[in-house]
């Protein structure tokens, strides 16, 4: 996560050692594919200067542009940086674990390199981190984006479609922080149906109120981020193409050039099942969103 004094500065996330790799020392592979011979010529990916190939450590660097690793075959390999912009509850915790389910995370940094037998002839990696648009990154969109641009660091926007059920999640979520309905534990993020089951007990009243302002302000919200950083290198993803069609996977891992790979998560559903099921006020709710734009919302399963 980026913030504190110098939230744009995305580096200072990159500072730990990671101790205790298991990963055998290979040798040099001379024979790279053309593919990757594209992305070694490409100036704004790093390249390995002379990896570490006797030490048992990946020391990663506060300079983005030097990152030692203990591949010898990755000695010429690029690196590609990259962030994904979200908001809570959005599916960017599922989505984190989907990114990492290889590889062991360094906290809110995740790096992404495979050793498997497919990936030998092509060493790939990517280096990120995720970052919430209300983490100051809105209030300081341009020296980010300017940032960004600079350290040619791609983009991954991670949206959810259907507002109201992001809703239904935000409120359920601030909800237990308080409640701790799980033996007195917090957790944002689940691992069992019983789990989910528990926590999906609580049925949050909705304002009805001012909901179709609300709505329209995370639209505006996400319309502007897009906005902000659409000189960037980037793409999109949404929570519900996600959940109904895995092979969007397959675009995610090869705009970040990694080989592709069967990525799993152990993170389980809270909000399953129709939305009359998780509001109190439906019937309010119901009413309010008939014959608007987003009367969608009330029977789409994502």
């Amino acid at each position: 996560m980026v913030a504190g004094n110098s939230r744009y500065e995305a580096s200072k996330e990159i500072t730990d050692v990671v101790k205790g790799s298991s990963c055998d020392v290979f040798d040099v592979i001379d024979n790279h594919s053309r593919g990757r011979l594209k992305l070694m010529n490409t100036p704004h990916l790093l390249h390995y200067p002379k990896p570490v190939s006797f030490s048992r450590y990946w020391e990663v660097s506060v300079n983005l542009y030097q990152l030692p690793l203990i591949r010898n075959e990755c000695a010429h390999n690029p690196v590609l940086f990259f962030a994904i912009l979200s908001n809570q509850r959005s599916g960017s915790g599922w989505f984190e674990t989907l990114l990492n389910s290889h590889i062991n995370t360094l906290d809110k940094v995740y790096n992404l390199d495979w050793f498997n037998s497919a990936s030998k002839n092509e060493c790939s990696a990517a280096t990120g981190l995720k970052w919430m648009l209300n983490q100051g990154l809105m209030e300081h969109h341009k020296e980010i984006a300017e940032y960004f641009n600079h350290r040619r660091i791609s983009v991954i926007f991670l949206f959810r479609r259907n507002l109201l059920r992001r809703m239904v999640s935000m409120l359920a979520n601030s909800y237990d922080r308080y409640a701790k309905l799980l033996n007195g534990t917090h957790k944002a993020h689940v691992h069992s149906a019983e789990e989910a089951d528990i926590l999906s007990k609580y049925k949050p009243i909705i304002n009805s109120t001012s909901l179709l302002d609300d709505l329209k302000d995370m639209e505006i919200r996400s319309a502007k981020a897009l906005e902000y950083f659409n000189r960037t290198r980037h793409m999109i993803l949404y929570y519900e193409d996600l959940m109904r069609n895995h092979t969007k996977l397959r675009d995610v891992q090869e705009f970040l050039g990694l080989p592709e790979m069967e990525l799993t998560s152990r993170h389980v559903k809270i909000h399953r099942g129709p939305l009359s099921d998780h509001i109190q006020n439906w019937d309010d709710v119901n009413k309010t969103l008939k014959g608007t734009i987003y009367e969608s919302f009330l029977e789409a399963d994502y």
